[in-house]
């Protein structure tokens, strides 16, 4: 098969698997020709900040080597992928955005990474985040920042922004990431592509020092829904030593995605019920949503979940974590560790036990009223950011239509509402700026309806092909 390298790097990687399987394209083909797209573009970009082209280069020989003997090859068999720069890689330089670790190379690979592995993908590098992966807009003191494929100059989000940029510039078919406060969702709607944040232990995070806490989940990124899932279904499955990974069995994950969403009960959120300010500019482009749900067959009203206590359980759950992340390192470091990282920390150094009880008690109710929501509703519409992206130069945007956001995590409430009701929450292409910037939709689910929300995305996706509208680099 004779293709253009450009060809190859913007096809889905659902059908680049069926054509390095078939070996219509070969494995070392297909990632000579992303290796040649990231030397092209990624100078201005900043997406994958570490590469070992030469290892990669091995694997796809072999790859290709192992469909010439024949036998089975797992469904990723081929695939270019680029792993979060917080993610340990064994024998590949992990950095977590932080000068503490600029030449940290871990002995083994994470469970996300070894999965990929396992599944056949192939090693290309790691993506840029912001320091420990604290924020949503990638910059950090080692490599600087992402920009935006979309717009030099602004942010590709964050903290997975390398891994969205990498896939919306075409160097690398699927990546992955995490999400605590809509680390996934965010840079998929700056950027223009899908990122899920799954169930929590539906992709069983190890290894992890807090293994019960249900905050951060890792999960994929990809440029449709179908590879999302596709990608979903090899890092799903339960694992014995993540307490609280989900037993049930990932193949359905990757099951056929519907056109049709007849008689679909959908509430759509437009500030999340009155809590959260968002940029006008998205709310027009999102509302030209609805009509593409009631024409695929939804029914849709106006309503959201009462998400009462959501700004508490996140903030207190998030800062406790902090200071058993970090507050030992701000004391060993204190001048190598960004402000915001010390200020979450100091906050949870303060907390109590009495405030964490009543934090957990918050979280109980909000789940029960989510629950209560959700026989009502079979998804919940929502913007997936509050602003459109921003000048790299700011480390966070400080107002939202004139209102003043109080931190580096105010501007996110519309990831980090959510992120405590343990529903699964999609970032689709929602659509585009008259000035030609991507605009976000949140299509969230009940807690463990992972597939039902990529169903919907899927279908969405089909309608509108927004995610078909690639930057011009």
């Amino acid at each position: 098969m004779t293709t253009g390298d450009d060809d190859l790097c913007a096809r889905p990687a659902t059908e680049l698997a069926a054509l390095v399987r078939s070996r219509q394209v070969s494995a070392r083909e297909l990632l000579e020709a992303h290796l040649a797209r990231l030397d092209r573009y990624d100078g201005a970009i900043n997406a994958v900040v570490t590469r070992d082209d030469e290892a990669a280069r091995a694997a796809a020989d072999a790859a290709d080597a192992a469909l010439v003997r024949g036998g089975p090859v797992g469904p990723l068999h081929g695939l270019p992928v680029a792993h979060k720069d917080t993610h340990a890689t064994g024998g590949m330089r992990t950095t977590w955005g932080s000068p503490l670790h600029r030449d940290t190379v871990p002995r083994q690979d994470e469970l996300v990474v070894a999965r990929l592995a396992a599944a056949g993908a192939i090693r290309i590098g790691k993506t840029n985040v912001p320091e420990f992966a604290a924020g949503s807009h990638t910059v950090n003191p080692v490599f600087g920042a992402t920009h935006n494929p979309y717009r030099h100059g602004l942010s590709a989000g964050g903290s997975s922004g390398g891994a969205a940029a990498a896939l919306a510039a075409g160097f690398v078919p699927l990546a992955e990431g995490s999400d605590m406060g809509g680390s996934l969702r965010n840079p998929a709607a700056f950027c223009n592509v899908v990122g899920l944040r799954p169930t929590p232990g539906r992709v069983p995070t190890w290894p992890a020092p807090m293994a019960w806490s249900t905050l951060s989940v890792q999960g994929p990124l990809g440029r449709t829904v179908a590879d999302v899932a596709l990608q979903l279904s090899v890092l799903a499955g339960p694992d014995p030593r993540v307490p609280i990974s989900l037993s049930d069995d990932p193949a359905g994950l990757a099951a056929p995605l519907p056109e049709r969403l007849d008689g679909l009960r959908v509430a759509w959120a437009p500030d999340l019920g009155g809590r959260v300010t968002v940029d006008p500019a998205i709310g027009s482009v999102l509302s030209a949503s609805l009509p593409v749900f009631e024409a695929l067959g939804a029914r849709v009203s106006e309503d959201c979940p009462d998400l009462s206590g959501a700004d508490e359980v996140f903030g207190t759950l998030r800062a406790w974590l902090f200071d058993a992340s970090f507050s030992e390192l701000v004391r060993r470091h204190p001048d190598q560790v960004k402000e915001s990282i010390r200020w979450n920390a100091a906050m949870g150094a303060r907390l109590t036990g009495a405030d964490l009880a009543r934090a957990e008690r918050l979280h109980t109710t909000l789940h029960e009223r989510v629950v209560e929501f959700f026989g009502r509703y079979d998804v919940l519409l929502a913007p997936t950011t509050q602003v459109l992206p921003f000048p790299v130069e700011l480390e966070y945007p400080t107002e939202i239509a004139g209102e003043p956001q109080a931190d580096y995590l105010a501007w996110m409430r519309s990831c980090t509402l959510l992120s405590p009701t343990g529903c699964p929450a999609l970032s689709v292409p929602g659509g585009f700026t008259p000035d030609g910037l991507p605009v976000g939709l949140q299509i969230v689910g009940p807690p463990r309806a992972d597939h039902r929300v990529l169903e919907v995305g899927h279908a969405f996706e089909q309608a509108t092909r927004f995610g078909e509208r690639r930057p011009v680099l």
